[in-house]
């Protein structure tokens, strides 16, 4: 027959499994939750992640996680069972409550309240009962019950140090509950546990937060060559920040399609911060560009405007035509022919307007524009023909070899030389991120960047890479590029096209070869352009679109 001291000892045994086996669940559950702590990127998701597992392992009804912040703790996330409390973090709901100073307001040590005593000195602080405990303010505290109708009883402080011993938060729990769901002091084992996960917690915060540091500065690295490059012209200033933006408007819109090509198009985080920063870098090559070619407002334009000089050689040729009208008013009279002093005087005028129309001619087309006439080509050819006495007194043309043919540019203002010169940028924008030592959830970056100026139909530079040879991410940002281009209202040679105006020759760009049809599809069908113009483009650049 068993004594009721045998089933005593039998129960503490029980008991003692029980325990043992709740001490190797938490345990697992340690280990577990250590590897999801090192794999989060998010640093709110993070912070959830630590509160709510410290929750679990101690039982505990609450919890409050604090960042140290300029000698403050900073209340990131709040939780409470009983009361439904969800505050911080990825909720979305604000944490009410300010800051807990480290000092007083004369320099004191805030010893009075148990987050900053845990840091102040550095030691886990365990309190059964808040309501009994002497040397800490709980005046909050009991505030906080009276108008709740909670009892805050047992709390657990715990400092977060990362590897380097210094303390970057601070993590407390509240009221550990036993299997009956009864308020319980934290146990010993509860103190461990809860120690050993704030360790693993504060590292893989600090080492998340240093990568987002690390790449805070990539970023404003990146920020700094795109200031340099848009700041060596003021008309191709905010390039490098407007591609970018369009570049992941497309994207999304690429990847939320569920049929059609490009229904299997998706995109994870990494993707998208890959696609960023590849978007960010595209035009980085541009810094190697010289400024006279980058800065080519006009066709005559090297380091200043050469239409002056042109300008004044006309004024040359009108002095000229009136030297030839006074010598021959002079030789008329002196014959007594007057007839021909009228007729000399009808040749001066009509000398003297032809100059005039030809003056205005030159300053017309050396403005540049998007097509030439070849009867403007023939004509600048014409002018440049005409025969003027040079500074040396020997006889020469009207315009050097290197300004006629400035002039007769037929699109835009750069001559091929030049243009090869700008288009160089892309050659050097691959080999300077090809030399960069990427990881491996940037490895794309240079496929990506350097593929803007890509054609579908292999026609394009500076590889000649065909569809098949590119990603999608690369195909998107060819369209970025140019439909930035054409609405660009800082161009000098052309006004901001309307949304109209660039979609149709975006649509025969499609037509001919030169961009991605799928892409464009759905860059109309999703209205990214109207996305982009209502950030980007003057009302006036906003039309209805067929």
């Amino acid at each position: 027959m068993t004594s009721h001291a045998d089933l005593r000892l039998i129960s503490r045994e029980l008991e003692g499994v029980q325990a043992s086996e709740r001490l190797f669940t938490a345990i697992e559950y340690l280990n577990r939750i250590g590897a999801a702590l090192s794999s989060e990127r998010n640093i709110d998701k993070l912070l959830e992640t630590i509160l709510t597992a410290a929750k679990k392992i101690t039982n505990a009804d609450g919890g409050t996680l604090y960042r140290l912040v300029d000698d403050h703790l900073k209340f990131e996330i709040v939780l409470n069972d009983s009361l439904n409390i969800v505050m911080g973090g990825t909720t979305g709901v604000p944490v009410p409550f300010y800051p807990i100073p480290l000092r007083a307001a004369d320099g004191s040590l805030n010893n009075a309240m148990v987050a900053a005593y845990a840091v102040l000195h550095d030691e886990t602080v365990n309190i059964a009962d808040a309501y009994r405990a002497g040397g800490f303010d709980f005046t909050g505290t009991r505030a906080f019950d009276k108008k709740t109708g909670y009892r805050s009883t047992s709390f657990l402080t715990i400092p977060m140090k990362n590897h380097d011993g210094e303390i970057i938060g601070v993590l407390q729990l509240l009221n550990a509950l036993d299997e009956a769901g009864k308020v319980m002091p934290f146990t010993v084992e509860d103190q461990r546990l809860a120690e050993s996960l704030a360790s693993q917690a504060a590292i893989a915060l600090t080492n998340r937060m240093l990568i987002t540091q690390l790449e805070a500065l990539f970023e404003a690295l990146i920020g700094l060559i795109n200031t340099a490059i848009d700041d060596k012209s003021p008309y191709t200033g905010g390039h490098c920040k407007r591609v970018p933006t369009l570049t992941m408007l497309l994207a999304e819109a690429a990847a939320e399609a569920t049929e059609g090509p490009l229904a299997s198009f998706k995109m994870t985080d990494k993707d998208r911060y890959e696609l960023k920063i590849a978007g960010l870098l595209h035009d980085c090559g541009k810094i190697t560009t010289p400024v006279h070619v980058v800065d080519k407002a006009t066709k005559l334009e090297t380091i200043f405007d050469r239409v002056h000089f042109v300008a004044q050689r006309f004024e040359i040729l009108k002095r000229d035509a009136e030297i030839k009208l006074l010598r021959a008013k002079l030789a008329a009279l002196e014959a007594g022919d007057s007839a021909s002093v009228e007729r000399a005087e009808c040749d001066f005028t009509a000398t003297i307007c032809a100059l005039d129309e030809d003056r205005e001619f030159i300053r017309r087309v050396n403005v540049g524009g998007e097509r030439m006439s070849a009867e403007d080509q023939a004509r600048v050819t014409k002018i440049a023909a005409y025969p003027m006495t040079g500074e040396d007194g020997r006889k020469t043309t009207f315009l050097s070899e290197d300004e006629r043919n400035n002039l007769n540019i037929p699109y835009g203002t750069l001559t091929q030389p030049e243009r090869e010169i700008i288009n160089h940028h892309i050659a050097a924008t691959i080999k300077m991120l090809e030399a960069l030592p990427w990881p491996k959830h940037l490895k794309n970056v240079p496929e990506y960047a350097g593929g803007h100026h890509e054609r579908m139909d292999g026609k394009g530079y500076p590889k000649g890479l065909t569809r098949e040879q590119m990603s999608v991410q690369a195909r998107i940002m060819g369209i970025a590029d140019i439909f930035e281009a054409l609405t660009a209202k800082d161009r000098p040679y052309k006004p901001g096209k309307t949304l109209s105006e660039s979609l149709q020759i975006l649509s025969k760009f499609k037509e001919n070869g030169h961009v991605d049809p799928d892409l464009f599809d759905v860059f109309v069908r999703e209205k990214v352009y109207l996305k982009y113009a209502e950030q980007f483009l003057d009302p006036a650049q906003i039309d209805d679109v067929a």
